[in-house]
């Protein structure tokens, strides 16, 4: 049997002479502390069999979701773009459309806060957190959490709070993989997934492990986790890619994502492939 076409539902680009990614600071990220374009991952992507992507932002400047737009209106490969915008600001709805008219604005599907970054831990339940999330839902956007377990809690009241919006949990949490302990991880996930209105990336675990030693077996029971707790037709594959390149290449991820849902039907494999990505983003 053919393998289904594959949208990558997570991945980045940068350029450090526009930019500064600050976040590359630390010597363990040496690997990927260069440029990373679209043109670098087309044939990576286009040999693991990827078909649409979807661009994720990463710093929280304003400057940079206008670019990725513009590299979406120019690319074959991606099908939208999570970008990023002042949760907090009181003109947050204009922002939004501002945004959705710059050439690629079509292309924006989602917006993202660098919540693990966020001191406080109910950073995403403060009122004008959510004040500019009904902004989000207002537009017809998701909204992506990038949260770390600590986090989940207040990502499952705001998910609870704004039953209208879609959340999608990039990299199924941050759960501590290296450190091979599930819980309280596992627990909160499983109280988020019980909200109709979350979905999950199967992404970002290579890592959240030992990047120099990890296995399938070390990933498997975070992403059966997920799996039984969200269901195929409610989680999606992401590479994070380049991010990922620090344990695996592409091509590891997918064939690693490949093995995790080895027993799936072929249906069930399809929704994590590429329908609920295209069903949440419209990629």
């Amino acid at each position: 049997m053919s393998r289904p076409p594959i949208t990558d539902a997570h991945h980045h680009v940068w350029d450090l002479s526009v930019r500064d990614q600050d976040w590359l600071s630390g010597p363990e990220f040496a690997p990927i502390r260069r440029d990373f374009s679209l043109v670098d991952l087309e044939p990576e992507a286009r040999a693991a069999g990827v078909t649409r992507t979807v661009l994720v932002q990463t710093v929280t400047v304003p400057e940079e979701t206008p670019e990725l737009l513009a590299l979406a209106a120019h690319s074959e490969l991606v099908a939208g773009v999570v970008g990023w915008t002042d949760l907090t600001a009181p003109g947050i709805a204009d922002e939004l459309a501002r945004l959705a008219a710059l050439p690629g604005g079509d292309q924006l599907r989602g917006i993202r806060h660098q919540v693990q970054a966020e001191p406080d831990p109910q950073w995403l339940t403060r009122p004008e957190v959510l004040r500019g999330l009904r902004a989000i839902e207002a537009a017809d956007l998701v909204y992506d959490l990038v949260v770390l377990p600590h986090q989940l809690p207040a990502a499952i009241e705001a998910a609870n709070e704004l039953p209208g919006l879609t959340f999608v949990l990039d990299h199924l949490g941050k759960p501590p993989i290296a450190a091979g302990a599930p819980e309280p991880w596992a627990r909160h996930v499983r109280e988020l997934a019980a909200l109709p209105n979350t979905v999950c990336k199967l992404s970002g675990m290579v890592t959240e492990a030992d990047w120099g030693t990890w296995s399938v077996r070390d990933l498997r029971p975070y992403a059966d986790t997920v799996l039984h707790a969200f269901g195929p037709n409610r989680l999606m594959f992401g590479s994070d890619w380049p991010v990922c390149r620090l344990a695996a290449t592409y091509a590891e991820v997918v064939e690693t994502a490949m093995l995790l849902i080895a027993g799936l039907t072929p249906t069930e494999q399809a929704w994590l492939w590429s329908g609920t990505a295209g069903r949440v983003y419209g990629s």
